[in-house]
């Protein structure tokens, strides 16, 4: 076994596969140099286990949402070396044809702390020095913004980072950034995927080398920029910072978490560069673990147990504030205390709390040193499925808003187009709390998301203020926006389809629903199928995407799509009332029946046996 070969019995079995499973297996077999993944195949077919092998190997991980990402497991449908030797060859070869302003062929390659990710990253290397590129690999953990910094920075062709953000500890994955350093955009995938399947078989033995003999920086064809790349990203962050003496004279008292990732040491420079002391790590999840020993899903928006550690945390140092970011850091939370309770913000309202902040700070700044500063140049951006605070707040202050699809993918190269033509992008957001601020980085940044909320929190701490105060006055302000957002878990595509399916002909044929509990639906935009209610012509101006968004008379607005990473069918929901609608909580309920309706009306859950989401 240890020698890759089969006995006699392993080969009778795969004389009984099926045709097209007998290929692949063969495939497998030898091009994997692996042991443990070629043992774990081996096994398989010495067990007989047809269905098994069926789904490890006729099916493949698709090249898709900028990258890659899947089950840590042996098989084409999972992430292992071989997988990530076929996706790097690939994407390689795509690469080096694609028109550029790199000067040299030049990939910047970081990872995080899960699970193989210093072997994908090496093996990643392997490759794109045999394809004859320059290579910058990061010599430790880094945050994902990183990367995307990085690949801007040092003008390379692409940048890859191996992580799987915030999932499971049995995940992993592979995103990639263009040569403006923001993820990659559709044709890019779709062309990839086809690169990928042209170049499956590993074009030398040498390629699988990750020996640390193999890995001796050489500073021209393999390089480390950790050092060069960090010192220019806190120098961008501070250039960018308008209150660094309140925060260091500050009396605040901070708990801060990096949910077992990468995020700790960044967030001390931070916090060193900033001049402020009173900062408390999460002892017990400030190191970097693959196997998340004290959470199960380290994701900040999920909640289920997330903070349990840094409540602790912050009970012992008398921390009002929690900060914290997921495990490759580019995703930020927060939570506040009152009385005895913690308050932890969604999305929607730190993307309020930071647009608020971000329009004031820059205006202030602007009116005392630029006497050509004009609002109709600023530009900010949120997804279409993230609270429209940022558009409400442009309509009365003059600046322009613009929405995309879901994604940092999308709004980060919108960025960079608006930036190109002289715009100036102060911010982006999705309710996924994703922040970029700024566009030093094109991508999600939990660090200069908490950087800029750090600056806010000594702020409003000088005032005798909270965030809740501050979110309330800026409802009072500009109206009261509330969302409600969930999901429902179901792996069957084809029960998923159907539900879509069902939505565009609830009524009868090309019929979409009319009215939920008397309230009219005034507006549908089904991007699946590319109509928009709305238009003169009935279509949508958003690019093609699974999602069906509704428009009630009263304000309400409901879309669900599919998620492009996790098997879900999503649903996000706001409602927007007038400044001189008080009864916030009236407004709550009626918004609440109205999506809980929508929902079983639409997704049928029970029927569908559809998982919901817990609590």
């Amino acid at each position: 076994m240890a020698n890759f070969e089969l006995t006699t019995s392993m080969k009778e079995n795969i004389k009984t596969f099926p045709k097209q499973l007998q290929d692949k297996v063969f495939e497998w077999l030898e091009w994997d140099k692996d042991v443990q993944t070629w043992n774990e195949i081996a096994k398989l077919i010495d067990s007989n286990q047809v269905e098994r092998l069926t789904k490890l190997l006729l099916e493949r991980q698709c090249f898709g949402t900028a990258g890659i990402r899947g089950i840590m497991e042996t098989g084409f449908n999972g992430l292992n070396n071989l997988v990530i030797i076929q996706t790097s060859q690939g994407l390689a070869k795509y690469v080096k044809q694609l028109p550029t302003t790199a000067k040299e062929l030049l990939v910047v390659i970081g990872y995080d702390g899960r699970h193989h990710s210093l072997d994908f990253a090496r093996l990643t290397t392997n490759v794109f020095r045999n394809a004859g590129f320059k290579v910058a690999l990061f010599s430790k953990i880094v945050p994902t913004p990183f990367v995307a910094f990085a690949t801007k920075l040092l003008n390379a062709s692409t940048g890859i980072m191996i992580t799987s953000s915030h999932n499971p500890k049995v995940y992993n994955g592979y995103k990639v950034f263009g040569n403006n350093g923001a993820q990659i955009l559709s044709p890019h995938d779709s062309n990839i995927q086809i690169s990928i399947l042209a170049n499956l078989k590993p074009w030398n033995d040498q390629i699988w080398d990750i020996s640390n003999n193999n890995f001796n920086y050489d500073g021209i064809q393999l390089f480390d920029p950790l050092q060069q790349v960090s010192e220019q990203y806190y120098k961008h962050l501070m250039n960018c910072s308008t209150r660094h003496d309140l925060v260091s004279k500050s009396d605040l008292k901070i708990t801060y978490t990096s949910l077992h990732g990468v995020a700790h040491e960044y967030l001390e420079k931070m916090f060193q560069e900033f001049g402020f002391k009173n900062h408390f790590a999460v002892e017990s999840q400030k190191m970097p673990d693959p196997e998340f020993p004290t959470v199960h899903f380290p994701n900040p928006e999920e909640g289920q147990g997330v903070f349990d550690e840094s409540y602790k945390t912050a009970e012992k140092t008398g921390s009002s504030l929690i900060f914290a970011v997921d495990p490759d850091s580019d995703r930020f939370c927060m939570g506040e205390k009152h009385d005895e309770c913690w308050r932890i913000f969604n999305g929607n309202e730190i993307g309020a709390l930071l647009g608020w902040w971000i329009w004031n700070e820059f205006c202030s700044l602007k009116k005392n040193c630029d006497n050509n500063f004009k609002k109709s140049d600023c530009y900010m951006i949120s997804s279409a499925v993230s609270s429209k605070i940022l558009q409400t707040f442009s309509k009365q202050e003059g600046f322009n808003f613009l929405e995309t699809l879901t994604g940092f993918k999308w709004m980060a190269n919108v960025a960079f187009d608006l930036e190109k033509e002289g715009k100036q992008v102060l911010f982006c957001f999705e309710e996924a709390i994703g922040f970029m601020v700024g566009t030093n980085v094109y991508d999600k940044d939990g660090i200069s998301a908490m950087a800029t909320m750090l600056q806010f929190a000594a702020y409003l701490h000088s005032k005798g203020q909270t965030f809740l105060d501050k979110l309330n006055e800026i409802y009072r302000t500009y109206g009261f926006h509330y969302s409600l957002n969930s999901y429902y878990q179901c792996y069957d595509g084809d029960k998923i389809r159907q539900i879509f399916n069902r939505m565009a002909n609830i009524d009868g044929p090309n019929s979409y629903i009319k009215q939920v509990n008397g309230i009219k639906c005034v507006r549908v935009r089904d991007l699946i199928r590319g109509f928009d209610s709305s238009a003169i012509d009935q279509k949508a101006t958003l690019p093609p995407n699974y999602m069906i968004t509704l428009f009630f008379e009263n304000g309400s607005v409901i879309t669900l799509r599919t998620s492009g990473t996790e098997p879900k069918i999503k649903y996000y929901s706001e409602i927007v009332a007038q400044p001189v609608e008080s009864d916030w909580e009236k407004i709550k309920n009626n918004h609440r029946e109205l999506i809980e309706t929508t929902v079983q009306l639409l997704l049928q859950p029970d029927l569908n046996g559809l998982i919901a989401k817990k609590d």
